[in-house]
């Protein structure tokens, strides 16, 4: 059964490659030699991923697995690097694209948990909280009544993610003009609020309010305020060129013509941008997943907040996936890489990351479908031990 919609946000074409090799058996928690753990495999989640990689030519996965909030499984397969031969290990790093949104999502519900910002606070002109720094034109129809919390949810109204996406084009402005530009040229489709429509551009400007609200740049207080404190400290934005690449980082293959570095992947940031291994996802999930089994570094009532949907669409809230059964997960998706992560209420959660994508229509149901394979397997036996 497919769980989780994992339609892709992104369409491009790709070339075919591929490896299925299985690097886990060296793979340990990083720790000191006397502390560090050996993963003990799970037969179900590797033979799904094996089969997953034959299926779709895919070169390298990593992913990691909580239940109950301890990680049960972690484990690298295939290759980071296909022409150096350089495996996936549990600590390499992937773009993870547009699983950033819910770590976005965190960043706002925890600066209103600490009054620093009301989610339903305008945006845009006199009293907005970016004022009228961004445009050179009076604004269109709809612009100031924008809220932060319409941006977290896409009803602001427009900048939709399709072939026009803003995200997508002049290359080479810095977020701050892109913003100008499209509120001089791209007035909204809807009145804030009424509809929804999935939009990367909003959460670039969610971005850039964090850095009027909080002094920093956006990645800094993502690092600081929320990631450092739980141990996290690989997670960064990632660069847009093969010459880019960050230590540790994968790289990425295109498949039947897709071009993986032809984005601006720092501008991104708020929306796309972010780099991390399968680990880092699930820890930062345990510590927001409003289970007892970690000490959440949200309040109950902020994460109620942060995952309830809109009136327009209840399938999505600020930053997650959601839906009836109390699971919340997000997809990311870009040439060159597919990923998701998920939270679901049996209490499992789960990254999944790949340094490829195709247009085929299952490859974003095979994903969905690789640890649901394992968890409704009556045979798997998970792991006991905690690998964090």
């Amino acid at each position: 059964m497919l769980r989780f919609n994992t339609t892709l946000l992104l369409v491009a074409s790709f070339m075919v490659l591929g490896s299925c090799a299985d690097n886990g058996a060296t793979a340990t928690k990083t720790a000191s030699p006397a502390t560090a753990k050996v993963i003990q495999p799970v037969p179900q989640v590797d033979s799904a991923v094996h089969a997953f990689m034959r299926k779709h030519n895919v070169p390298g996965v990593s992913i990691a697995i909580t239940k109950d909030g301890r990680l049960v499984h972690v484990k690298g397969y295939g290759y980071a690097d296909v022409e150096a031969r350089e495996p996936v290990t549990p600590s390499s790093l992937f773009r993870i694209a547009s699983i950033s949104k819910p770590i976005t999502g965190i960043a706002f519900v925890k600066l209103a948990e600490e009054g620093k910002i009301s989610l339903d606070a305008k945006v845009f002109g006199t009293g907005g909280i970016l004022g009228t720094t961004y445009g050179t034109k009076p604004y269109s129809k709809g612009i100031t009544d924008i809220t932060v919390r319409q941006l977290l949810n896409h009803t602001s109204g427009g900048w939709v993610n399709d072939n026009n996406d803003p995200m997508f084009t002049n290359p080479t402005m810095t977020a701050d003009e892109l913003i100008t530009w499209t509120l001089d040229n791209r007035p909204l489709d809807n009145t804030p609020g009424t509809a929804y429509a999935y939009s990367n551009f909003g959460y670039s400007i969610l971005g850039r309010i964090i850095e009027k609200v909080t002094g920093q740049t956006y990645e800094q207080y993502v690092q600081t305020e929320i990631l450092k404190p739980l141990g996290i400290t690989s997670m960064q934005v990632g660069g847009n060129t093969l010459a880019d690449r960050k230590p540790n980082e994968v790289k990425y293959y295109g498949q039947q013509g897709g071009q993986p570095y032809i984005y601006n992947i720092t501008r991104m940031d708020a929306h796309g941008g972010w780099l991390a291994n399968a680990t880092d996802l699930v820890k930062l999930t345990a510590f927001v997943d409003g289970f007892a089994s970690k000490p959440d570094v949200l309040k109950p009532e902020s994460i109620e907040q942060m995952t309830t949907a809109s009136t327009v669409n209840p399938r999505y809230a600020l930053g997650w996936m959601v839906n009836e059964r109390n699971s919340w997960w997000h997809t990311g998706s870009l040439p060159g890489t597919f990923t998701m992560l998920a939270r679901t209420s049996g209490g499992f959660s789960w990254a999944i990351l790949t340094n490829t994508r195709t247009t085929n229509p299952d490859f974003g149901k095979d994903i969905d479908r690789l640890v649901w394979t394992a968890i409704n397997d009556s045979t798997t036996v998970w792991p006991n031990q905690d690998l964090f």
